[in-house]
């Protein structure tokens, strides 16, 4: 079964400017209390908290910002007490964009949550050899920074620590770090290589996913719970074959077992890889935007794909699923805008791509929960799945048939060259955004005798989306004949400006070029204007025989 989870890069609703203003409100007023200060000192343009238990102080936000290059005492005086600092304090330089440079002084030992979050003009931090934890979210987003020295003494490095740190060019782990965290370097883009000692016992997930740039992987020899066997590339679970973290250059070795989650993500110079016969996982997101990726093959060992695994993988052009898999989760293909093929190998118990349909469709619920830009959706299908055509520009016009009682939310959204698409008149339901930012569509073909309820962002322009085109009013909706009043009493039927009467049955779907080659003396416009040329939508063609015919023209 298709487990229904938000891929990373769902699109929400949108928010019209009223509700903005409320959201903005409500966020304001729960921040209202963290922008308040609460310092216990101020020397020398420095703000501290002290510490009862000693004569000891940490370094806090204050009333202003810090900027310009800081160098941190390693002891002050105050009231005539003379305290030294010891450490970082939560968020204490956090949105200081102004800040350049920091030196920490010998006498801190740890650096706090969030104590340098989003500086992003900080280029140079100097941490002394007295420091032994950098906490979660220290240097998270600080996208000036280059290189970073992690002294020595440090032994654990925080989750998120320098996520999104994408100028971030090179990085020395040093022997004596025990513990990554959790994205600890994700998103560190320009990193070029990692090196992992043999004194790291735990990586969290995800900890260098996204590092697109990463070309050499190395665990060092001795590490009891990780390696880079075979000079893979990569990061290897030893005990579970898990691999964990690749790079454009890994090679998968033959031992290993299962690609994790998020294992190559945003590796968007990885091109090809093999996938050996000892795998039998494939985690969630492991290749999702790999860009660069052509070509994969699956092998048959293999029993789960996970949830967004080769996601935004734009390059890929066909997709084979072997008969050994018997779980796909949730846009694990999707956003592929490249994909002309899709086969399901006979004999899967759970999955078929039945009457050569380049789809992938769940056998016993009839759902199909992934097409591409050849798809045909056989007459057995019985729902469309969330998802399943999302970002599909190589589809110009689809066709739905009798059988499908359901279109799942964002089902063909952002698939800008769809030109068509006809409704049957089973239709009960259309999911959120099914239709948006399709912004080529010109011809909403409906046979629903009794249109079904909508809701007003089915075909709705997203404000995320600066690619606009509105379809309710640039399109036209045809209906059958004598249900127009019906639709145009049905809430978010009527917005459609343009709504024409038509048999469905009397009308034929071909491209432009095909259009201008039809056997016909003259062609007119859907209000019976008599034109020259074909154009985008209806069109009324007399043939030669005297016939005439309705032609939407994609």
């Amino acid at each position: 079964m298709v487990s229904k989870i938000i891929p990373i890069f769902a699109h929400k609703k949108p928010i019209n400017e009223h509700n903005m203003k409320k959201l903005f409100l409500s966020i304001l007023l729960m921040a209202l209390p963290l922008l308040a200060s609460a310092y216990d000192c101020q020397v020398d343009g420095f703000y501290y908290n002290l510490i009862p238990e000693g004569i000891l102080a940490q370094v806090t936000s204050g009333d202003t910002h810090y900027s310009g290059s800081v160098v941190i005492p390693e002891k002050f005086t105050y009231e005539g007490v003379e305290y030294s600092v010891i450490s970082i304090g939560e968020r204490a330089f956090e949105w200081c964009s102004g800040l350049t440079s920091v030196t920490i002084p010998n006498s801190v030992t740890s650096i706090g949550y969030s104590a340098f979050y989003y500086c992003s003009g900080l280029t140079s931090v100097t941490i002394p050899n007295s420091v032994t934890s950098i906490g979660n979210d220290a240097f998270r987003n600080c996208i000036g920074l280059t290189s970073i020295t992690i002294p020595n003494s440090v032994t654990s490095i925080g989750d998120w620590a320098f996520e999104g740190c994408s100028r971030l060019t090179t990085v020395t782990i040093p022997n004596s770090v025990t513990s990554i965290g959790h994205s600890a370097f994700s998103g560190c883009s320009g990193l070029t290589s990692i090196t992992i000692p043999n004194s790291v016992t735990h990586i969290g997930d995800n900890a260098f996913s996204g590092c697109s740039g990463l070309t050499s992987i190395i665990v060092e020899d001795g590490n009891p719970n990780y390696d880079s066997r075979d000079y893979c590339n990569a990061i290897i679970e030893t005990e579970t074959n898990n691999l964990i973290n690749g790079c454009m250059n890994t090679i998968i070795p033959n031992t290993v077992t299962a690609i994790g989650n998020l294992a190559f993500y945003d590796c968007r110079g990885l091109i090809s890889v093999t996938i050996p016969n000892s795998v039998t996982s494939i985690g969630f997101g492991a290749f999702q935007n790999c860009t660069g990726l052509t070509s994969v093959i699956i092998p048959n060992s293999v029993t789960s794909i996970g949830s967004g695994a080769f996601e935004g993988c734009h390059g890929l052009t066909s997709v084979t699923i072997p008969k050994s898999v018997t779980s796909i989760g949730h846009g694990a293909y999707s956003g592929c805008s490249s994909l002309s093929s899709i086969i399901v190998e006979d004999g899967n118990p759970n999955y078929d791509s039945r009457d050569n349909c380049n789809a992938i469709i769940e056998t016993e619920t009839n759902n199909l929960i992934k097409g591409c830009m050849n798809t045909i959706i056989p007459s057995t299908v019985t729902s469309i799945e969330w998802n399943a055509f999302y970002n599909c520009t190589g589809l110009t016009s689809i066709t739905i048939p009798n059988s499908v009682t359901r279109i799942g939310d964002y089902a063909f959204q952002c698939c800008r060259n769809l030109t068509s698409v006809t409704i049957p008149n089973s239709m009960t339901y259309i999911g959120l955004f099914a239709f948006s930012s399709c912004s080529s569509l010109t011809s909403v073909i409906s046979k629903m005798e009794n249109p079904c309820s909508i809701t007003d962002d089915i075909f709705s322009h997203p404000f995320w989306d600066l690619d606009y085109y509105d379809i309710y009013c640039d399109a036209t909706l045809y209906v059958p004949e004598g249900t127009i009043d019906k639709y145009k009493s049905t809430n978010y039927w009527n917005k459609f400006v343009h709504i024409e009467e038509w048999e469905p049955s009397d009308i034929i779907i071909i491209n432009r070029k095909e259009s201008e080659t039809a056997n016909g003396e003259k062609r007119y416009d859907a209000s019976g204007n008599k034109i020259n040329k074909s154009q985008r939508g209806l069109n009324i063609i007399r043939m030669n025989d005297g016939t005439v015919k309705k032609v939407v023209v994609k």
